[in-house]
């Protein structure tokens, strides 16, 4: 059972299966199948390098942060909850995870959703989810398995589904489509974006001043931008706490400059990754497509859609963590007016991640105003839906920390509600 999640929750490997299968049905000569694969898997890996990197960098933010307001609360972050999940519904998740998988594939070779969701940890991390909710009302044995597979292969195709036409106007094509449980947090984006923005103006034609032309590079934008974040928490969280608890005695100004560009570094990494899965990928998914899911289309994880507007990234991030910051202080008032809710903070991975691709989907309806207003708007999504799911999650919704992206928590309300009801 171990190999199995192992397989499944890997998308390097995932991916690269999926290439395999498509070269070798394309009958490619055996250098290309070894090729394409190799490729797609390194694509992947570099990716992970990237993100890895980026992670580890907003993970030191999210500690000054939190000591240098003072603040404590409930820290969004999908790795966490899982990880404490799996520890009791490991088994559950993984029959899951591979139901739905097949199930998936099933909808795409029969019905419209033409989709197959190929972001292999997000499946794994809403399976867990759904687990974990059925779990919640009394549902075990193959109820628990056959019920999670049917409704998680059944958002794996419809999710892709609902972005692909604001997909189409950010990559100008339809041979890509999106697979991140974050979509609901991307439409409302572009939904506001489209009502407030102006898509003649995109965040990709911002003009800098001559003596500004070097901030046209987007890792040299994001790292000035992150360093002044960075010195920010840093002098607020104080130099005693940085250098004793996170820089190892280096000086705290040095350390915030180094873990901006570190930040910076992990993003130009994504990009790099994302350009090589996209570049081996397609051609190899034209096998499946053509002889297993006719006209089928592989939906890909969130950074597919960065390469595409890298100002909106940057733009898309500092706004959705503005709206976390808003919606934080919401709740802390909430709370001072006897009104007991959990404390959301602004947690910087999920703002990171999810807010930059709200930003690109904002951009692409609403162009500056949208990436601006629309990642807001997502900022606050995520800080208030996660309130509404903790309790349905039954034992698993009491730690300090939950899921952070807007698919897990609307999906997991109602159908954590329904069980509810119908339980």
């Amino acid at each position: 059972m171990k190999i199995i999640l192992d397989v499944l929750s890997s998308p390097a490997i995932l991916v690269g299966l999926i290439a395999l299968i498509g070269l070798v049905l394309q009958k490619k000569p055996l250098s290309d199948v070894l090729k394409g694969t190799i490729k797609t898997i390194m694509g992947f890996m570099v990716l992970s390098a990237g993100a890895a990197l980026a992670v580890t960098t907003l993970t030191s933010f999210g500690i000054m942060f939190q000591q240098g307001f003072g603040i404590q609360g409930v820290v969004p972050n999908n790795e966490a909850i899982v990880a404490l999940s799996l520890k009791q519904l490991g088994s559950s998740t993984a029959l899951i995870m591979a139901g739905a998988m097949v199930f998936n594939i099933l909808l795409a070779r029969f019905t419209p959703l033409k989709y197959i969701f190929l972001t292999g940890h997000h499946t794994l991390y809403m399976a867990c989810m759904m687990a974990a909710l059925m779990t919640a009302v009394g549902i075990g044995g193959w109820k628990l398995v056959i019920g999670g597979s049917v409704v998680l292969g059944f958002f794996m195709a419809l999710m892709p589904a609902l972005a692909q036409p604001i997909m189409r106007r950010i990559t100008g094509s339809d041979d890509v489509a999106f697979g991140h449980f974050g979509t609901v947090g991307y439409l409302v984006s572009a939904g506001v974006g489209a009502l407030f923005g102006n898509k003649g103006k995109s965040t990709e034609d911002i003009k800098f001043p001559q003596g500004l032309a070097f901030l046209r590079d987007t890792s040299v934008a994001i790292a000035l931008v992150m360093a002044i974040l960075f010195v920010i928490v840093a002098v607020a969280s104080g130099e005693t706490f940085v250098e004793s608890t996170l820089s190892g005695g280096q000086n705290y100004i040095l350390y915030s400059l180094l873990q901006a560009i570190g930040f910076a570094g992990g993003v130009f990494i994504i990009l790099a990754g994302v350009r090589l899965i996209l570049a081996e990928i397609v051609p190899a998914f034209t096998g499946i497509a053509t002889r297993l899911v006719p006209n089928a289309k592989p939906a890909l994880d969130c950074p597919v859609v960065y390469p595409y507007a890298p100002n909106a990234v940057l733009i898309g991030f500092l706004s959705s963590f503005a709206g976390g910051i808003i919606g934080m202080l919401i709740l802390l008032w909430l709370n001072l007016k006897g009104i007991a809710v959990p404390v959301i903070l602004p947690g910087v991975v999920p703002h990171f991640f999810c807010g930059a691709t709200a930003g690109v989907f904002g951009n692409a309806t609403g162009g500056v105003k949208g990436a601006v207003f629309g990642a807001l708007t997502h900022g606050l999504l995520i800080t208030f839906l996660p309130v509404l799911l903790m309790p349905l999650l039954g034992a698993f919704g009491f730690a300090n920390t939950t899921y952070s992206d807007s698919d897990f928590c609307v999906i997991g309300i109602l159908f954590g509600n329904f069980l509810h009801i119908a339980f």
